[in-house]
């Protein structure tokens, strides 16, 4: 695959702010308007606004009015829950033989649990706390739950910067990966994937055209490609691959975060990155200095 170049050189799309959090927990709460909205929070949540809040940081738009010429592109990995949740919930459906009883399930279950619970969990949810934290009113994609996805998301926010629906894209990656829930999903893939290669971490970059940056650039998205391969899910295999030249990731899996995570970590350097996941997405981009 050769990357395309992303924009003339006179107006290229690039980059005023980076930032990401590796492991959990950290502290969003520097960049709350409403602190008391932190019980809302999960832990994805926590790791998407203390990333994006660093990214605007870098990029001089920390107390900027963004409003609707801002948009929200983002990548959320897969829906994370404890394991005593998941044994509350298993508890509050068995009947007396301990099988699965769905009345009990409907009526006693769902009830037995936090109400606030599904809130921290929802993949569109940490697109909501940057938009109500950073006052991000216009377009928004939320993608689930790889890193194929979020170069899905990257394309969409380029593309929106380039017709000029917005002047300002926030591209996001989160995974809250160390909860029973998400082991339990990769310790089933062929071949697994240990828990301990599992990482939560969140990435954020702050996307602009050059014109509009002026001198806040500090990188350059050089050049991008998205493609997608069709496998017919019994007959075909497709092996998961990433790649990443220039800077380096975190020994570990990272999910939809690597690619914001690897800007981030080599901001200014020149960078490739490169992944194939199992479900057919093709992705590569090139960054340098701006």
């Amino acid at each position: 695959m050769d990357p395309r170049p992303q924009a003339a050189d006179h107006d290229p799309v690039v980059v005023t702010g980076a930032g990401h959090v590796l492991g959990a927990p950290c502290d969003p709460t520097p960049w709350l308007k409403v602190r008391k909205n932190r019980k809302f929070m999960g832990v994805q949540d926590d790791l998407a606004v203390a990333a994006a809040g660093q990214a605007l940081r870098a990029a001089g738009l920390e107390s900027a009015a963004l409003g609707e010429r801002a948009g929200i592109y983002m990548s959320v990995g897969y829906v994370p829950f404890e394991r005593e949740h998941l044994d509350l919930l298993r508890a509050s459906s068995v009947d007396a033989e301990g099988r699965i009883s769905p009345l009990r399930f409907s009526r006693d279950a769902f009830a037995a649990l936090n109400p606030l619970l599904t809130f921290r969990c929802l993949s569109n949810m940490p697109a909501f706390h940057l938009s109500v934290n950073f006052d991000v009113q216009g377009p928004y994609l939320v993608s689930y739950p790889g890193a194929g996805q979020l170069y899905l998301a990257l394309e969409e926010a380029v593309e929106a910067l380039r017709t000029r629906q917005v002047d300002v894209a926030l591209v996001c990656g989160v995974a809250h990966q160390r909860n029973a829930l998400v082991e339990h999903h990769f310790s089933r893939l062929d071949p697994p994937a240990a828990a301990e290669r599992l990482l939560d971490g969140a990435g954020c970059l702050v996307l602009e055209m050059a014109r509009h940056a002026g001198e806040r650039a500090r990188a350059r998205l050089r050049a991008l490609e998205v493609a997608y391969t069709p496998a017919h899910p019994f007959e075909d295999t497709l092996v998961a691959d990433e790649r990443a030249w220039g800077a380096r990731l975190p020994d570990g899996l990272l999910g939809p975060a690597s690619l914001p995570v690897l800007v981030s970590l080599g901001l200014g350097a020149e960078i490739r990155h490169q992944v194939h996941t199992a479900d057919g997405v093709h992705g590569v981009s090139t960054w340098s200095s701006a």
